[in-house]
Order: C-alpha cells, then structure tokens, then sequence
C-alpha cells in the first residue's frame, strides 16, 4: 500500500518550513502530543513523586461545603481550595455573565491558613467580582453536567456502576467554564508563579488546577451517594473513573492568545517541529518502537470511531481520518512489516501521508510517531517558555526592514485588501465582559473599535508606506517612526519575526474564509485537549484528562499510557 520513497539524507532532517506548518486549517487539524502541558505535567507528577492529600473535607450530605487538595512538590506546596455550591436549575448557565456556579476554585501558592480559606470563601465564589490575593495564581469555576452528575450519583447511591457508554458519551461530571490565571483579578502574575519554583512551564498552574478539580468531581459524586445510602452505596471503579474528565467550552476569548504572543507561540511550534523532525531523523526504527507504533495505530482507529461530533465539517473529516487509519493499518498489519524495517521508517510514512491522506491524518501521525521516542522529545517540554520580549532595532534602515517583510510575509503581500471578502470580518471586545468578539464589516456596527488582529493588512500596508519614493531606503527605523509614530507596533512586529519564524499564522484573519475554530483546536491541542466537538466555527466543546490515570495511579509506566483512550471497544495496551 505505502510505496513512497524517502529522499536519503546526509545530516540532521530540517523543520518543516513556516508556510507549510503555520497555515490555519493545518493548525486547525493538531493533535496532543507527548509535550502537551496535560502530558508533561502528568509525567512531571509522576517523575518527582508528588504527593496529594486532602486535609479539608467538609460537605454537608447533599455535597455543599468545602474540600481543600494538598500538593506536596520537592520544589514547594501548592493547595487546591474548592467549594461546592447549591445552585437552582434556572441560575445554571455557562455564558460569561453568570455570576453563580456549582462550584467554585482557587489554586494557592503554598498552604492558606484557616484565615486564608475563611478570605477565599468569601470571594472565591463571586469571581471576578471578589477579590483575590498574589498568594492565588488560578481562579476558576464550574457546573455539573446536567446529564450525568445526578445519574452517577444514583447508580452508586444503588450500589451499583453506571453505563460505561453513558459516562463515555458526556465524558465529565463538571465542565469548567473559565480557568483564569496571570496576574487576572489580582492573581499572581506569571514572574511571581513562575519564581516560586513550582511551576517552570506554560498553563502548567492552570492545568494542575483542572486535574484536581477532576479528583474533585469523583470525591463529590461519591460523597454525596455515600450519605444518601451509607450501608449500600459504592465508590466508581478505576476504569469508570479514568473515563471521566472536565469539561470545557472554549470560544473566541481564547483565539487572539496566538497573535498577541509570538514569541511564546514560537516556542511551542518550534519545539513541537523539532520533536517531530529528530524522529523522521531516525534511520530505522527498533523492534521495540515499531511494536509500539503498531499498537498505538491500533488504538488511535478506536479512539477515532468513538469521536462523535454533531459539526457538519468536523464529522466528515473524523470519517475521513477514520478510513485513513484503518487503510493504513491493513497495509501495516504487524511491527515487523517489510515497510517498518526499511530506511527512514516514520519519514516514509509522513511523505505517504503527505501525498495520499487528509491533514487530520497527517496531523494524528505526526502526534503517534512521537510516542515511541521520549528519550528524544519530552525534554522538549522545557523549550516551550518564553520571556516575551519584543524586539526592535531602531538602527535597522528602511531598506533592511523592507527585506524582512519580503522574507516572511510575501503571504500577506499576495493579498487583495481592496476586495470585500478579505476584510470581511473584525475582532472586537464586548463592552460587557471584555470578551472578544468576531463582527462582520459590512452587517454590524463596531468596526472603529477593531482589535489588531489584521496583522497581513497592517503589515501589508507598512511595506507600502516603506516603498514610497520619498522615503530613503538607508534612512533608520528612528528616524522614520519619529515622523510616523503610528507604524511603531508593525515595524516591531516585523522585526520580532525576524528571530521567531513560527511565531506568525500565515493566514488572514479578517478574511472571509477564516475560521476562528482552527486557532482555538491548535491552542487547545498544546493544552492535551482530545476529540474537539465545534458547535459552530466559533467556539468548541473539549473534554480534559479523560482517559488519565487519577494521581494516585501515576507511577512512570501510567503516566504516558493514557494517549489516544479507548473506553468501549479493546484498547491495545501501550506495554505489551
């Protein structure tokens, strides 16, 4: 079936190039990774040891009160305060301006006093609208599913477990719907989580934060089945609990993260790009890892058959990735396949992928062929930060600077602004919750109000500015930005991407065909983020940690087993 021939190469393979790899609807086909933060945190736990207990436990016997998680760290503690509210049906909604929820989080810096948990009590609950101090870094808030949370609660409560297609098919007891942090609210500041030597990666306070609440919403459930039938009720068995996780709907307050941070988004793509190429690198692949790859293959066509999603795009390319895999894993049908044995294995596979699959599949291979090598790409995952700092070089002449935007946005020169569709929509920032927003130019009101997401268009129009006859080529950025300030942000824009060739979507997004979803799946898909379900092209349902280990399971071998989970039908097991 797999008849392409790689090129043999003399030295290290390169990274694929920026126009390839920064391209939406690529971004928009990503998969979690072996250095996804849910990933490297999960290993990171397991790798040092931590140690999680629960020093607080007070709810009454519907579930309401208090429970606070410590986490012990060689570097230090950190503590989860949770509270559990009562919340009536019609106050529970998920919008931004709900101002109740059923329960609600803080994650500390080291271990509050009962004067500290008394603070937080009072203004965990409120959110924004309380106050919090620089000792929390994570402020975050949840709701029960509607579905599922009352249904397990009663099978326990009968002593008995729940349908492991139910539990599969929502998928979380409780869905968050804000997990805030750096400096928001009066939180500590990302110098200030970072300095305390708990946290060294991206969103790794954040999505520490999400994994416990998890162990809180199994302790809940069981809690409350245990006080409405003490003789009789029982606790979920590990399978039943692995398959739950936290629920997430992520919409456009989280796209405009990828262009306000170029730097940072450099970092992840150049990291995740480098993992990928040590590995096409390899010149054959051990017995070890070929068996490994099989069995992952495996699992990823069952974990793709049960994907559902009601998104008519996204449902036909999950049917698409499916009769890929399957193709490929009839015509890879064991580890010792002639074609695995052959010169530059994974490479072979990532051209066939290229010339005959969907970029979902090519995407999903590239995320599988990774798990073999950790020796080769979990150190990866301390590249991934950034210290963000823009550059700019006042001394770089018009000529020079002119060359940098012919170098990395001839994309964005290729466009046509004076046509309708490329400036067919414009970011904003509600009024209300300062929440960004997408416009469309030519139907709704707002456009002077425009956030600077238009990066082609703007750069598009400084390279015009800068190839004006008045304006001397050898004359310096200095001088030129003295005499029109206004070009100050494009200009070290520019000059940034010079240094941080992934760090720019080599897209328009105020285009007609810009999809907001892609931005959010390819964040998402650094978080570990699995089997998004897009409820429009503007906002997203996720599902976090389901199929992880809960902390008391992480050890070396679980901490890694859990990629690509598989609930209903036969999961290969990753350790043969």
């Amino acid at each position: 079936m797999i008849h392409a021939e790689s090129k043999h190469r003399n030295g290290a393979l390169p990274l694929r190039p920026p126009d390839v790899v920064m391209r939406l609807r690529r971004m928009g086909s990503f998969h979690q990774t072996r250095i996804s933060f849910m990933r490297s945190l999960l290993r990171r736990i397991a790798n040092e040891g931590w140690v999680l207990t629960r020093p607080l436990f007070e709810l009454d016997q519907e579930g309401y009160g208090t429970v606070v998680y410590r986490v012990e760290t060689p570097a230090g503690v950190c503590t989860l305060v949770a509270f559990s509210h009562e919340l009536q049906p019609d106050e529970r909604t998920d919008r931004v301006i709900a101002k109740k929820w059923d329960a609600t989080f803080a994650l500390t810096l080291g271990e509050p006093t009962a004067a500290d948990i008394e603070r937080l009590h009072a203004n965990v609950p409120k959110q924004e609208a309380g106050r919090v101090s620089a000792n929390e870094c994570v402020l975050s808030r949840a709701n029960k599913s509607v579905r599922l949370f009352e249904h397990i609660v009663n099978c326990l409560a009968h002593g008995w477990q729940p349908s492991l297609e139910d539990v599969v098919d929502v998928g979380y007891l409780m869905r968050t719907t804000a997990v805030y942090g750096n400096g928001k609210f009066g939180l500590a500041d990302l110098p200030r989580t970072f300095g305390s030597g708990l946290f060294t990666r991206p969103f790794e306070a954040e999505m520490l934060t999400v994994y416990l609440i998890r162990e809180f919403t199994i302790d809940l459930v069981e809690h409350i089945a245990a006080a409405r039938a003490p003789l009789r009720a029982t606790r979920l068995d590990p399978p039943h609990a692995r398959a739950l996780g936290i629920g997430n709907s992520t919409g456009l307050g989280m796209a405009p993260f990828l262009v306000a941070h170029p730097t940072l988004l450099h970092r992840w793509m150049i990291s995740r790009e480098t993992a990928l190429a040590r590995v096409l690198n390899q010149a054959e692949a051990a017995p070890d890892k070929r068996h490994l790859f099989v069995r992952l293959l495996q699992r990823a066509i069952g974990h793709v058959a049960e994907w559902h999603t009601q998104d008519a795009r996204q449902a036909s390319r999950v049917e698409q990735l499916h009769r890929e895999l399957v193709e490929l894993g009839e015509g890879l049908p064991n580890a010792d396949a002639e074609w695995l044995t052959r010169v530059y294995p994974w490479q072979r596979l990532a051209d066939w992928a290229a010339a005959h699959g969907s970029e979902e599949l090519q995407e999903l291979l590239n995320s599988l062929i990774l798990e073999p090598y950790g020796e080769l790409v979990d150190g990866l995952a301390d590249a991934m930060t950034d210290p963000e700092t823009p550059g700019f070089d006042p001394a770089m002449t018009l000529g020079e600077l002119r060359a940098l935007i012919e170098r990395h946005y001839s994309w964005a020169l290729s466009i046509d602004f004076d046509q309708a569709d490329a400036q067919h929509f414009f970011w904003y920032r509600s009024e209300e919750k300062e929440e960004p927003r997408l416009g469309e130019r030519s139907k709704e009101p707002g456009a002077e109000w425009e956030m600077r997401l238009g990066i082609a268009r703007e750069v598009q129009a400084l390279y015009d500015a800068l190839t004006s006859t008045t304006l001397d080529a050898n004359g310096c950025v200095a001088a030129f930005l003295m005499h029109w300030p206004d070009w100050r942000y494009a200009v070290r824009r520019v000059q940034t991407i010079d240094g941080h060739h992934y760090g720019e979507i080599r897209d328009n997004l105020l285009g007609a065909d810009c999809l907001a979803i892609d931005l959010l799946r390819c964040k998402l898909s650094f978080f570990g983020a699995i089997k998004f379900d897009p409820k429009s092209d503007r906002w997203t349902r996720i599902t976090m940690y389901q199929g992880a280990p809960r902390f008391v399971e992480l050890d070396g071998e679980t901490a890694d087993a859990w990629a690509l989970p598989v609930f209903i039908g036969k999961q290969p097991e990753l350790h043969a």
